[in-house]
């Protein structure tokens, strides 16, 4: 039975996605919850996985295609897939089998014969092998030591922490190779090996604090090759197995699986996969949850007899009432900090308006096709977005302005933040020189902090600065929101969900796409006539975008 694949179901306020990457191609095998295709919004990648086992029949849209919600992308194929062809080739095999079966027992005695002189021959191979390696021990033994440091900081950071070791103690390592993880406040670095070698010692664990240029560890240069050459005898013994057993295990296992993984706390390895290859699946997970949760009630009893003084994870009521506790992540502490601040050290008000999206949505769906054309990037709301917010700063500097002590700091130039939610928590990564770029430049520059974000690659210098930042809950499905101020800025502009509502227009009423705008601002700074006039300019010029052009 054929199953569509379908664009998942978009916030009203994006109207479409676009195709980022196909992690499959047509005629390849897929299993249950297998993430097939990243489509990607305005602020958000989407993830779509695959609804039962098959194989990929048919992919209709393609990387970079501009598609809408529900629309279907691709079919899958349900079952293994190929079984046909399978049936028939086995049935042209049993007439070979048949013919053969005579040569087969004449041949066994040779083949048996042949057996034995190739595992002599493999024997003298690895004696061979032994004895070269011994030759060569002492030339790798007075490897060089490396020290593995953290990077320079910049100025305004002053230590960083170990976030993640990717390997031990005793682990080869290549050139490049990323070898651990280092955090500070809003950016992760990494940090690679400088060449081939061996990871000698680890000076400072996950979850330790350093400094710029602190020794964290040390490689013995040159140390791989004797480590790998030490187990090249069991590689060679297991290499039928491990042939057949590296191409099952080389499917990832599912986002979805490895979300529950982390929700249950617990490691691939715990859990036995049934499926194909021996897979994990979600009812693999929840059925070694049920079991834990069994065992462990069989245990309790047993260890209260023992006297044990050990504390249970699960409070007071026992069953599934677990709690996990884990430490905040530096980016955590910092969002936390700065948003504490602003709550203490700024005079924050909001005031509201509203927008009719209904000229700007005709724009976009009358010019979507040739604009992508021209520029290779899709026209989203947040290109009118920062566009309008840069001619109403020229409108009212105070708004593009700052409190630097007692003095008031006026920005000449136009640099927007973006907020971007990220897996490790809200950045806001700044757009530079916005009056100077076109809608395309914008799209395309958002567009990249976003893949940054996502990815953990953004720098300090992209993270610093910015003049005035948009948030927009709208893509979560918010309808109206407070934001907090991002200081030392004096205002922060949220858009919200677009959603029809019955408006009144001359006298009649009319069902129009709208959206909520909310202006936080430092009212020390910024006084209600000015904040007011501000949103409403950015109204006018979103809802009559030929203002844009014409600056009135």
């Amino acid at each position: 039975m054929a199953i569509e694949i379908k664009v998942p179901e978009l916030p009203e306020s994006v109207a479409d996605g676009s195709i980022a990457t196909w992690h499959v191609k047509k005629g390849d095998k897929v299993s249950r919850d297998q993430n097939l295709v990243d489509i990607e919004t305005d602020k958000v990648v989407l993830e779509v996985v695959a609804e039962a086992d098959g194989v990929i029949a048919e992919i209709t849209a393609e990387e970079g295609d501009t598609v809408e919600s529900q629309a279907v992308i691709g079919t899958i194929e349900e079952g293994e897939g190929g079984d046909d062809a399978d049936d028939e080739s086995d049935d042209d095999a049993d007439q070979d089998d048949a013919d053969s079966e005579a040569d087969e027992d004449d041949s066994d005695e040779a083949d048996d014969s042949d057996d034995s002189d190739e595992d002599a021959d493999e024997d003298s191979d690895e004696e061979s092998d032994e004895e070269s390696e011994d030759d060569g021990d002492s030339k790798e033994a007075s490897g060089e030591s490396i020290d593995v440091k953290v990077p320079e900081l910049p100025e305004s950071v002053s230590d960083a922490t170990i976030s993640t070791w990717h390997v031990k103690a005793g682990d080869n390592v290549s050139r490049d190779q990323n070898l651990v993880d280092i955090e500070t406040d809003k950016v992760v670095l990494e940090v690679v090996a400088e060449a081939d070698g061996v990871l000698s010692e680890i000076i400072h664990d996950e979850g330790d604090t350093v400094g710029g240029q602190d020794v964290i560890g040390k490689i013995t240069k040159g140390g791989a090759k004797k480590a790998s050459k030490s187990s090249a005898k069991a590689e060679t013994s297991s290499k039928k197995e491990s042939k057949s057993d590296d191409k099952d295990s080389s499917d990832a296992i599912s986002p979805s699986v490895r979300r529950l993984l982390k929700e249950k706390d617990l490691e691939a390895s715990d859990v036995k996969g049934t499926g194909k290859g021996g897979r994990i699946t979600k009812e693999d997970v929840e059925k070694h949850v049920k079991e834990a949760k069994s065992s462990g009630s069989k245990s309790k009893s047993s260890a209260k007899s023992d006297g044990s003084s050990k504390k249970e994870q699960a409070p007071v009521g026992g069953g599934d009432r677990t709690q996990k506790r884990v430490p905040m992540t530096r980016l955590r502490k910092r969002i936390a900090e700065r948003l504490l601040q602003a709550k203490n050290d700024t005079a924050m008000l909001t005031t509201f308006n509203e927008i009719n999206m209904k000229p700007i949505m005709d724009l976009r769906k009358k010019y979507q096709q040739d604009f992508e054309e021209r520029h290779e990037t899709r026209l989203g709301f947040m290109s009118f977005y920062v566009k309008a917010i840069v001619e109403a700063l020229k409108r009212f500097p105070e708004v593009n302005a700052s409190l630097d002590g007692d003095d008031v700091v006026y920005h000449n130039y136009f640099d927007v933040s973006i907020a971007v939610s990220t897996p490790r928590g809200l950045v806001t990564p700044v757009l530079r020189d916005c009056d100077k770029l076109s809608l395309a430049d914008i799209e395309k520059g958002i567009k990249e902090l976003a893949i940054k974000g996502r990815d953990g690659k953004l720098t300090m210098d992209e993270m610093q600065g910015g003049n005035i930042t948009i948030t927009n809950g709208g893509v979560f499905g918010s309808l109206l929101s407070t934001p907090i101020l991002n200081p030392p800025q004096s205002a922060i502009l949220g858009m919200h969900k677009i959603q029809d509502r019955p408006m009144a227009v001359d006298g009649k009423v009319e069902i129009l796409p709208m959206m909520y705008l909310a202006l936080s601002y430092d009212h020390r700074i910024i006084d209600g006539k000015e904040s007011v006039g501000f949103l409403v300019t950015v109204k006018n010029l979103l809802e009559d975008p030929q203002r844009l052009l014409l600056d009135v």
